[in-house]
């Protein structure tokens, strides 16, 4: 599977080449209206037969202290005028939510998949009876059964070495879990099937993931780097780096792993809990250090092998992971 990628790598191009070299495509729904989505799904379809994936978020809302969110904001200020901007307005949305369950009804993708949370039962079925199959990402085991009681078809199981958010949504967990022990835990607990994500960046990787019991692996950082991906430069130059990766929520004010630099360095500390309301604050910032072509206050998400990544076509990346799994050295 190719992973959604939400936040501009994600185009018609890159789920469209990822569905005809034989695997599964995603278009990520996330930060985009449905009118939005729905031009999108129309090009992955004039540019591929095959079936692709179309991913949600769902809009879950947690507590906010909101005295913390405002110092965040007032703390920022500094940084945005490095940028010459104005932090934004904290704010939660539920992205679209409605309107975007509406349009995968109506235009039934193969997959449905939920990121952020899992709908319930009467959501599932909805979506069944138009002919897509459910998935939900899940970070946990609790997670993993609260998904499978609403009826989903699969299970997107998300390691603590993805880059990106991670997906829980009951309760962010102190440590995430790696992915081939979460694969282990979640296998016996569901019965459904397991889609590995998190760090599948080779062949071993991916053999490593089915060995532990999952019926798919889906990567994600690994195709940053294709030509249809819609990644920023500043973010292809980071990839071509060799910074660590960590879990940060100065970005966004949910944990997400990216690769480190400057922002990630002076603000984490002080970022509070809260998504997306950070996300808003810090996305003219974010906008205005890309334009600029600064990669040190950019979210530079990748996963722990991003090394790995290549400046392939898609399609060609999808081969020769599957020719790595399949004939490794």
């Amino acid at each position: 599977m190719g992973a959604p990628l939400a936040g501009g790598p994600s185009t018609p191009a890159l789920a469209a080449a990822v569905s005809e070299a034989g695997a599964l495509g995603f278009l990520a729904a996330g930060y985009k209206t449905a009118a939005e989505v729905e031009q999108e799904l129309a090009e992955v379809r004039a540019l591929t037969s095959r079936p692709v994936g179309v991913n949600l978020f769902y809009p879950a809302r947690d507590a906010v202290d909101e005295t913390a969110l405002t110092a965040y904001a007032e703390r920022l200020r500094g940084e945005a005028s490095r940028y010459g901007v104005a932090p934004g307005e904290p704010r939660w949305s539920d992205d679209g939510w409605e309107a975007k369950l509406e349009l995968v009804g109506r235009e039934r993708p193969a997959v449905v998949s939920f990121t952020f949370g899992c709908p319930g039962g009467e959501v599932v079925e909805s979506l069944h009876r138009s002919g897509s199959a459910v998935w939900c990402t899940v970070t946990s085991v609790r997670e993993a059964e609260a998904a499978a009681a609403a009826g989903v078809d699969a299970l997107v199981v998300q390691g603590a070495e993805a880059g990106g958010h991670q997906g829980f949504f009951l309760g962010e967990p102190g440590e995430p879990l790696p992915l081939r022990r979460l694969l282990e835990l979640v296998g016996p607990a569901t019965g459904l099937p397991l889609v590995a994500a998190g760090g599948i960046a080779d062949g071993p990787g991916m053999a490593s993931a089915l060995s532990a019991g999952a019926s798919a692996a889906q990567a994600g950082t690994w195709f940053l780097l294709a030509p249809e991906a819609g990644t920023s430069e500043p973010h292809r130059r980071a990839l071509a780096g060799d910074r660590a990766t960590r879990l940060t929520r100065a970005y966004t004010g949910r944990s997400a792993r990216g690769i480190v630099n400057r922002f990630m360095d002076d603000h984490d500390a002080a970022a509070p809990r809260g998504y997306p309301e950070v996300h808003y604050v810090t996305a003219p910032i974010r906008a205005a250090a890309r334009a600029a072509g600064d990669a040190e206050a950019v979210n530079l998400w990748a996963g722990t092998g991003y090394r790995h990544a290549r400046p392939e076509a898609a399609g060609d990346l999808v081969e020769r992971l599957v020719s790595e799994w399949r004939s490794p050295a």
